[in-house]
Protein backbone atom coordinates (compact mmCIF):
# COMPACT_ATOMS: atom_id res chain seq x y z
CA UNK A 1 0.00 0.00 0.00
CA UNK A 2 1.67 3.17 -0.88
CA UNK A 3 2.13 6.04 1.18
CA UNK A 4 -0.59 7.87 -0.14
CA UNK A 5 -3.16 5.34 -0.19
CA UNK A 6 -2.53 4.58 3.47
CA UNK A 7 -2.65 8.93 4.47
CA UNK A 8 -6.56 8.70 2.47
CA UNK A 9 -7.44 6.17 4.37
CA UNK A 10 -6.78 7.32 7.50
CA UNK A 11 -8.46 10.89 6.68
CA UNK A 12 -11.30 8.89 5.16
CA UNK A 13 -11.71 7.41 8.63
CA UNK A 14 -11.39 10.56 10.47
CA UNK A 15 -13.76 12.22 8.31
CA UNK A 16 -16.26 9.16 8.70
CA UNK A 17 -15.88 9.77 12.86
CA UNK A 18 -16.27 13.16 12.93
CA UNK A 19 -19.46 13.09 10.76
CA UNK A 20 -20.96 10.49 13.05
CA UNK A 21 -20.39 12.88 16.49
CA UNK A 22 -21.55 16.15 14.10
CA UNK A 23 -24.67 14.01 14.12
CA UNK A 24 -24.86 12.98 17.38
CA UNK A 25 -27.61 14.06 19.60
CA UNK A 26 -27.52 15.83 23.14
CA UNK A 27 -27.80 12.60 24.70
CA UNK A 28 -25.85 10.21 22.53
CA UNK A 29 -22.81 10.14 24.72
CA UNK A 30 -24.88 9.35 28.21
CA UNK A 31 -26.46 6.23 26.52
CA UNK A 32 -22.82 4.89 24.43
CA UNK A 33 -21.62 5.42 28.17
CA UNK A 34 -24.73 3.75 29.99
CA UNK A 35 -24.53 0.46 27.16
CA UNK A 36 -20.73 0.06 27.50
CA UNK A 37 -21.57 -0.02 31.18
CA UNK A 38 -24.65 -2.57 30.59
CA UNK A 39 -22.63 -4.50 28.79
CA UNK A 40 -19.23 -4.70 31.01
CA UNK A 41 -21.52 -5.97 33.80
CA UNK A 42 -22.65 -8.85 31.85
CA UNK A 43 -20.82 -11.17 34.71
CA UNK A 44 -21.51 -9.57 37.34
CA UNK A 45 -24.31 -11.54 38.95
CA UNK A 46 -25.92 -8.28 40.91
CA UNK A 47 -26.14 -6.37 37.97
CA UNK A 48 -29.57 -6.68 35.82
CA UNK A 49 -32.88 -5.79 35.21
CA UNK A 50 -35.10 -4.90 38.16
CA UNK A 51 -38.96 -3.71 39.27
CA UNK A 52 -40.37 -2.85 42.48
CA UNK A 53 -42.49 -5.99 43.88
CA UNK A 54 -46.25 -6.50 42.49
CA UNK A 55 -48.90 -6.06 45.01
CA UNK A 56 -49.52 -9.93 44.01
CA UNK A 57 -46.44 -10.60 45.73
CA UNK A 58 -47.01 -8.58 48.77
CA UNK A 59 -50.27 -10.50 49.52
CA UNK A 60 -49.51 -14.05 50.45
CA UNK A 61 -49.18 -15.07 46.57
CA UNK A 62 -45.79 -17.09 45.92
CA UNK A 63 -44.49 -16.76 41.98
CA UNK A 64 -44.74 -19.32 39.64
CA UNK A 65 -42.20 -20.02 37.25
CA UNK A 66 -44.62 -19.14 34.71
CA UNK A 67 -45.34 -15.67 36.11
CA UNK A 68 -41.42 -15.04 36.67
CA UNK A 69 -41.45 -15.56 33.34
CA UNK A 70 -44.16 -13.18 31.99
CA UNK A 71 -42.21 -10.32 33.94
CA UNK A 72 -39.06 -10.60 33.52
CA UNK A 73 -40.37 -10.50 29.56
CA UNK A 74 -42.47 -7.87 30.25
CA UNK A 75 -39.48 -5.76 32.06
CA UNK A 76 -37.48 -6.16 28.81
CA UNK A 77 -39.99 -5.72 26.65
CA UNK A 78 -40.48 -2.47 28.66
CA UNK A 79 -36.65 -1.79 29.33
CA UNK A 80 -36.31 -2.19 25.04
CA UNK A 81 -39.12 0.40 24.38
CA UNK A 82 -37.40 3.09 27.28
CA UNK A 83 -34.21 2.26 25.92
CA UNK A 84 -35.73 2.98 22.02
CA UNK A 85 -37.56 6.08 23.42
CA UNK A 86 -34.31 7.86 24.60
CA UNK A 87 -32.58 7.01 20.70
CA UNK A 88 -35.33 9.06 19.20
CA UNK A 89 -35.70 11.73 21.05
CA UNK A 90 -31.94 11.89 21.33
CA UNK A 91 -31.78 11.90 17.26
CA UNK A 92 -34.30 14.46 17.16
CA UNK A 93 -32.10 16.96 19.20
CA UNK A 94 -34.54 16.41 22.65
CA UNK A 95 -32.47 17.10 25.53
CA UNK A 96 -35.26 16.82 28.11
CA UNK A 97 -37.15 14.28 26.94
CA UNK A 98 -34.08 12.08 25.82
CA UNK A 99 -32.70 12.87 29.48
CA UNK A 100 -35.41 11.49 31.26
CA UNK A 101 -36.12 8.46 29.08
CA UNK A 102 -32.49 7.84 30.13
CA UNK A 103 -33.00 8.07 33.41
CA UNK A 104 -36.26 5.94 33.63
CA UNK A 105 -34.04 3.16 32.11
CA UNK A 106 -31.14 3.67 34.43
CA UNK A 107 -33.80 2.99 37.02
CA UNK A 108 -34.71 -0.12 35.56
CA UNK A 109 -31.25 -1.78 35.37
CA UNK A 110 -28.59 -2.27 38.21
CA UNK A 111 -24.99 -1.88 37.54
Amino acid sequence: MSKHHMVAGIVGAVLCLSISIAHAGPCSADIAHFEAAIRASAGNPNAGLTAPQSVAAQIDRQPTPTSLKQAQDHLKAQFSATMARAKRLDAKGDRTGCNAALTAAKRMYIL
